[in-house]
């Protein structure tokens, strides 16, 4: 991977552990909240989007918007997913499987869909990274996820994990192949997911409105930063960074939300914790010399 690609990835990993930090303090508030930041977002980017439809070249083409659609599709039943799943079993194990399998059958459908090439640091790197997930995640008791009681919460993070992969590959041929402008491809995406979610919305107006008291702020904020960070994977991806090396890579904000409870948060930090930071800083290490 190129030192800019890897320049944006780790901006992108910032980014996206600190809408993860605020996004904790709403995580009660559930579908409300994520048409409402999906919202902020559409807003928000609106400008920018409107900028490179007018100055820069586009070509739009029935393959192009199927991709986009396709895309949104895949992200709004990724949110859902991950809903459902930690309403049915234990956040605790749906986290780290969605967050461990997602990058893994990433990288697996890039190498076998997308003709990457495959070599021993990245593969060494990825397992490095997948590893320090579940090694952070599980707090260092990986048995856990084998036990009967968690085989409900492995098959939603499992699923959740499937949406990961799928949409992250799409994502990529939409930047890679049809040349689709990131900025563009990530709010019509996001315009598409708060579309499909207005219906459901439309139906409870003052229960949603009634949710969201005290909570646009950071709906505003997280409708401004998701999408940054995002972005800034897309542009990797779209400036020739494989997508079997981004997509572990970008699992560094867990390094950094651990960290960040660690000295923000005051949470305890057990050697569970600490030895996969260690994997993860490790693998980003033989993600970055794999190619």
């Amino acid at each position: 991977m190129s030192s800019s690609a890897l320049l944006l990835v780790i901006a992108a990993a910032i980014v996206h552990a600190s809408w993860n930090l605020l996004a904790k303090r709403a995580a009660h508030v559930g579908p409300a909240f994520v048409f409402a930041y999906g919202l902020c977002c559409t807003i928000v980017y609106a400008p920018w989007v409107l900028w490179i439809l007018i100055f820069d070249e586009n070509t739009w083409s029935w393959p192009i918007i199927s991709c986009i659609v396709l895309s949104g599709m895949l992200h709004l039943a990724y949110s859902l997913c991950l809903q459902r799943g930690y309403q049915l079993a234990d956040l605790s194990v749906v986290y780290p499987i969605a967050r461990g399998t997602g990058p893994l059958l990433s990288a697996l459908g890039a190498l076998l869909l997308l003709g990457e090439p495959a070599t021993a640091r990245g593969l060494a790197g990825l397992l490095c990274v997948v590893t320090g997930v579940l090694l952070i995640a599980t707090q260092g008791k990986i048995n856990r996820l084998l036990q009967p009681e968690a085989l409900v919460g492995v098959r939603w993070g499992a699923l959740v994990g499937i949406f990961i992969a799928c949409y992250t590959l799409v994502d990529a041929y939409g930047v890679k192949i049809l040349l689709v402008a990131p900025v563009v491809f990530d709010w019509a995406t996001c315009a598409t997911r708060t579309l499909l979610m207005l219906p459901h919305t439309a139906r409870r107006p003052r229960q949603a409105l009634a949710a969201m008291k005290g909570y646009w702020p950071l709906a505003w904020a997280i409708g401004v930063l998701s999408p940054l960070g995002y972005i800034l994977v897309l542009y990797a991806l779209r400036d020739g960074a494989p997508v079997s090396l981004v997509a572990p890579a970008r699992e560094m904000s867990m390094l950094l939300v651990t960290l960040a409870g660690l000295y923000l948060l005051r949470e305890p930090v057990g050697w569970g914790r600490l030895l996969g930071c260690c994997a993860i800083a490790l693998g980003v290490v033989l993600l970055s010399w794999a190619s």
